[in-house]
């Protein structure tokens, strides 16, 4: 077995913050055991809750720095000032060698990334709130942010919206258990093509 597989298949799921990402890939984790989630690596402090290898790699901006020049990630981005985030090529590759197929919840310019680079071997999935107004009441009923970051994931997301058509697919998250079935649907049917 070489260090180095042949790009196997790779699940992207893509949001604005506050789109319910996290919820749904939970739900697609416990439904679809091909998949094994694959663990970002980021700069931001963990949340309150947030356990360091199992929700992200929570690393110093210097350490991130360090990886990249490693060329250690399949796709990273500075989402925010400061705040990296990125997809570590070993962790794609220990999936694949344990016979798993790798989800990544990633922010939607880091997905055009590892889309480009694994095209036709990668599905990747847009969820978007049902509008900009519920976006902003879902973020502000999270709890996890001033108001001055959710005003920013806002306009963030407004951008984002626009490139919703570089995704295989766009779903609507405004009944969540019709939008986690359309998305186990979605990736059951790539799964299964050769």
């Amino acid at each position: 077995m070489t260090d180095e597989p042949l790009p196997q298949k790779l699940i992207i799921i893509t949001a604005p913050s506050g789109s319910g990402k996290t919820t749904i890939v939970k739900a697609l984790l416990e439904k679809i055991s091909q998949l094994t989630f694959s663990i970002s690596a980021t700069t931001r402090p963990p949340r309150k809750n947030e356990v360091d290898g199992k929700d992200y790699h929570f690393l110093s901006v210097k350490e991130f720095e360090q990886k990249i020049e490693e060329d250690a990630f399949a796709e990273y981005e500075m989402v925010y000032a400061n705040k990296f985030y990125g997809t570590l090529k070993a962790k794609l590759n220990e999936i694949w060698h344990n016979g798993k197929i790798p989800l990544v919840d990633i922010d939607v310019q880091g997905a055009q990334k590892i889309k480009q680079q694994y095209q036709e071997n990668a599905l990747s999935i847009f969820i978007q709130a049902p509008s900009l107004e519920e976006l902003a009441k879902r973020l502000k009923n999270r709890g996890t942010d001033s108001v001055e970051m959710i005003a920013e994931r806002v306009a963030k997301a407004k951008h984002e919206l626009a490139l919703k058509n570089n995704f295989d697919q766009t779903v609507v998250n405004d009944e969540l258990h019709e939008a986690i079935t359309f998305c186990q649907t979605t990736i059951e049917n790539f799964i299964s093509k050769n």
